[in-house]
């Protein structure tokens, strides 16, 4: 199956854009940097387990904006894999595992509740833009990847964010709980298979301070 949109006309809008809300980002903020870790996702459904997870990154740009001692805005532009793994016992003929390979780019918006001198609590929304998505195999039956066709799936996605950071000078590290609010299944025959299934993201992180640090 082939992906059906222009990737390089999604790719040039996204930098595009990307630099500019970067830009304006850090020409506020008293604290912008980079940031990146480890995403544990699944596809929620009503019989989803922790055992359908798939391991995938996150990595990024973030700053904050109108900052005091207890409160700020803190905008994020990330690129994001996740999605979900099935494991399937076929009987006589073996066990075959399946992957779902979802890449976004994310733009998470947070309020940032300070609670204590190096605690922070995090509350917000995120927005999301399909790149990417493919699904792979491997078992008895064969190993392989294949595209799946954009049309399947909604192009957007957006959810719920909280999340607690703790600050070390100019290191932040932190763990935070994606919520998607929104069906990805676009199409007949994907919500066959997926049926109402929507993204679920555990995300763990360190964060550096380019202003902090000076």
């Amino acid at each position: 199956m082939k992906i059906t949109k222009s990737l390089p006309l999604k790719i040039l809008f996204l930098i595009v854009t990307s630099f500019v809300m970067i830009e304006n980002t850090f020409a506020q903020s008293q604290r912008a940097g980079v940031k990146g870790g480890l995403n544990v996702s699944n596809l929620y459904v009503d019989e989803a387990s922790d055992e359908n997870a798939r391991i995938g990154i996150h990595a990024g740009f973030y700053g904050q904006l109108f900052p005091s001692d207890v409160f700020t805005i803190q905008p994020e532009l990330l690129f994001s894999t996740r999605g979900a793994k099935y494991e399937s016992d076929l009987g006589g003929f073996g066990n075959q595992q399946v992957t779902f390979n979802l890449s976004y780019i994310d733009l998470p918006v947070l309020a940032v509740f300070k609670v204590a001198e190096v605690v922070e609590i995090h509350a917000g929304a995120y927005a999301s833009y399909l790149l990417k998505a493919d699904v792979s195999y491997e078992g008895d039956l064969g190993n392989g990847t294949d595209q799946i066709d954009e049309d399947n799936l909604k192009s957007f996605d957006y959810g719920l964010v909280a999340g607690v950071g703790i600050n070390f000078g100019a290191i932040q590290i932190g763990a935070r709980y994606n919520y998607g609010l929104v069906e990805i299944a676009d199409s007949d025959g994907a919500d066959s298979i997926l049926g109402d299934a929507k993204n679920s993201n555990a995300q763990l992180y360190i964060a550096f301070d380019f202003l902090q640090s000076k």
